[in-house]
């Protein structure tokens, strides 16, 4: 399922265009490897990468849990008889006052 996911987020996800922080970000980029030993410079780069990947990871998590949510809805949408919140919290505070008594 988890790659079915990966899909559909491929092929409906598109990254919005953000110019302007692209660029502060390249800038800044820029300026901190700038000078610096090529050590550290192979440690940003990995963190830069490391962040970007947690940035996939979540999107595609969050896309799923949008899915999933969406799937819900379409399944409650369907069901005879619809779902109902009240009806549900008598059900279940009728079963716990059972349980009380």
């Amino acid at each position: 399922m988890y790659e079915y996911m990966r899909g559909l987020h491929q092929q409906f996800f598109k990254e919005p265009d953000f110019p302007e922080l692209r660029q502060e970000l390249h800038e800044l980029h820029r300026e901190m490897t700038e000078g610096r030993p090529k050590e550290e410079r192979r440690k940003l780069l990995k963190l830069v990468d490391l962040e970007a990947e947690l940035r996939d990871e979540i999107s595609l998590a969050s896309f799923a849990a949008g899915f999933r949510l969406a799937w819900g809805i379409n399944a409650e949408l369907n069901t005879e008889p619809p779902y109902s919140f009240a009806e549900e919290e008598e059900r279940r505070m009728g079963q716990q006052q059972r349980r009380d008594d």
